[in-house]
């Protein structure tokens, strides 16, 4: 199926976002390489098939929805205390989600092909806006895929440190996108 030109949601009920870290340091084998799901995000999505720079995509993340799934690596396996006391930190310590309970994303520029394409926009993290851009494609059933790497100091974000910093999250974080939607099924509203 071809993408249908008009307007589209997609969001948690309909994909997956994901953001995968690693480690750094001398401590490095100490901690874990994490997969943390955001569970309640949402974007609206304008295709416009026969200009697509006239595409754009409009996109919030709720902070507190952030929930670790996975923990490869490490000395041993990660607990659920863990999980819970990774969300805490990163909910009070890293993205302080009280004063800034959101982080949004709105493109700027939207270029190439339907399977292969670049959203460029201004991601806006504890009140720092910065350009990042997402390489994406339509797998031609309406879903659309996308990474990018978001390089945490660039939006003031000090990556957390343990054991008098010898372990550290790495600076980079990937971020994965799979969604469906954009063919006028699956809770697409075209108009």
């Amino acid at each position: 199926m071809d993408p249908v030109s008009g307007k589209h949601h997609i969001g948690s009920e309909t994909g997956r976002l994901r953001l995968k870290t690693g480690r750094a340091g001398l401590g490095r084998k100490a901690g874990h390489d994490l997969t943390i799901e955001v569970t309640r995000w949402s974007a609206d999505v304008v295709v416009d098939v026969a200009d697509p720079g006239q595409s754009s995509v409009v996109a919030t993340i709720e902070v507190d929805s952030l929930e670790v799934r996975e923990g490869a690596g490490g000395l041993k396996p990660l607990t659920d205390d863990d999980r819970a006391d990774i969300k805490r930190t990163m909910r009070e310590k890293i993205l302080h989600s009280a004063e800034h309970p959101r982080i949004t994303f709105t493109s700027t520029e939207v270029a190439g092909a339907p399977h292969a394409f670049t959203v460029t926009g201004d991601l806006t993290i504890m009140g720092t806006t910065r350009p990042i851009t997402i390489e994406a494609g339509l797998d031609g059933e309406g879903g659309v895929h996308g990474t990018a790497t978001l390089v945490q100091s660039t939006w003031g974000i000090k990556p957390y440190k343990a054991f008098a910093g010898t372990l550290r999250l790495a600076d980079e974080v990937h971020i994965e996108l799979d969604a469906t939607g954009l063919t006028g099924t699956g809770g697409a509203a075209a108009g």
